[in-house]
């Protein structure tokens, strides 16, 4: 696994701001993911967005929120680190130009807001690769001069063919073949070096066969996509095995606001991520906090 922090350096801001979304005891990281509705709208599970977060929150290291988000539904007092979704321009109104992205928030707004970092999406091997990669660089050059983490994600847009590597089947629902599978480990490897190369300070991807590979051919530590709503039990297992392959930790968002029972989940979740749980455990944890309060 990649290192994130190394005590014998000097201090920074960036590695202070690092060590604020990094549990210290694992070395991992849950960051929720609730900024959806800049290119859904009001997806299900974040119609009311304040009602959705609040219970969750305690058990996250970070939320990833909109700034029409974090102004309208954040307390505050909430003492969880921020980092902001800093491109959009896009919409599911117009679905074939999902890759075609802007700066949506400034570096100077981020700070002002007291986020720790950003998250901007790189839609690698689609028409707009440059003009998204060039959001990446642009944002991290400034980023870097206030500490701020850079966070780069690697987005498929509506494409058909690079879509079934997040949906885990093809388009016609069957499942993915051998092939399928070596052309997602491919492009992945591909997508995560090309982010890391342009500056990011962590990469967020998806989960696939092989993806110890991924990992070592990333130069920057990688957090795990949770990708379209799963049942319980799948997102469990991806998620340790993405952990055990060598990911720092997780973004999620759906299977977790989306789930039957969301606060059991994200500490499901967060039991694999930090205590080093197995699906199966985390999935008997799963069962025994649902309906609580």
């Amino acid at each position: 696994m990649k290192k994130i922090f190394d005590y014998k350096t000097e201090w920074s801001g960036l590695k202070n701001r690092m060590a604020q979304m990094f549990n210290s005891k694992s070395g991992r990281t849950v960051l929720l993911a609730v900024d959806h509705g800049y290119f859904q709208g009001a997806p299900a599970g974040l119609e009311d967005l304040r009602k959705t977060i609040e219970p969750l929150l305690p058990f996250c290291d970070a939320v990833s929120p909109t700034i029409g988000g974090l102004k309208s539904s954040f307390n505050p007092w909430v003492k969880t680190p921020i980092i902001l979704r800093a491109t959009g321009g896009n919409s599911m109104r117009k679905p074939a130009e999902l890759d075609d992205e802007i700066v949506t928030v400034s570096v100077q707004e981020m700070v002002n807001l007291n986020a720790i970092g950003f998250t901007t999406s790189c839609y690698i091997g689609l028409p707009h690769q440059t003009d998204t990669i060039a959001n990446l660089t642009t944002l991290t050059d400034e980023a870097h001069r206030y500490g701020l983490i850079s966070i780069g994600i690697t987005a498929v847009g509506s494409d058909p063919v690079l879509g079934k590597f997040v949906k885990g089947e093809r388009e016609d629902g069957g499942e993915l073949t051998a092939e399928d599978k070596k052309d997602a480990l491919k492009y992945l490897k591909h997508a995560c070096r090309v982010v890391s190369e342009n500056g990011a300070d962590i990469v967020k991807t998806y989960y696939c066969d092989g993806f110890e590979e991924v990992v070592e051919a990333c130069l920057a530590p990688i957090v795990i996509a949770g990708g379209t709503k799963r049942p319980t039990k799948e997102a469990l297992e991806f998620t340790y095995n993405a952990v055990k392959a060598g990911a720092i930790g997780v973004d999620m968002g759906r299977n977790i606001f989306q789930n039957e029972n969301p606060v059991a989940m994200i500490q499901a979740v967060r039991a694999v991520v930090h205590d080093n749980m197995t699906a199966a455990q985390a999935l008997d944890l799963y069962n025994s906090l649902k309906g609580k309060k």
